[in-house]
């Protein structure tokens, strides 16, 4: 059988990255992570490093990580997408 895939886009707050977009198999597993702008390198290896995870693990590691005292970060702000993504 096979597995459908839902797209999200979320737009993040506070942090330089504009713009995120995964998805989300029936079984809640991420995928396709892609962030636009914010740091590049860092931002593409959370995408490699998440691929395939199950969305509850990736927001547990991720949730509540800070940049530069600003309260958030694009890792946090894809941790509070992915929780919407698992509402939704």
């Amino acid at each position: 059988e096979a597995t459908s895939m839902n797209t999200f886009q979320y737009t993040p707050q506070g942090v330089c990255a504009r713009q995120l977009q995964f998805s989300l198999d029936d079984d809640g597993n991420v995928s396709g992570v892609s962030f636009y702008g914010g740091c590049n390198g860092n931002l593409k290896a959370i995408g490699k490093l998440i691929e395939g995870k199950p969305a509850q693990e990736v927001i547990d590691i991720l949730k509540g990580n800070d940049c530069a005292g600003r309260g958030t970060s694009c890792a946090d702000q894809l941790a509070i997408a992915l929780e919407q993504a698992l509402e939704y």
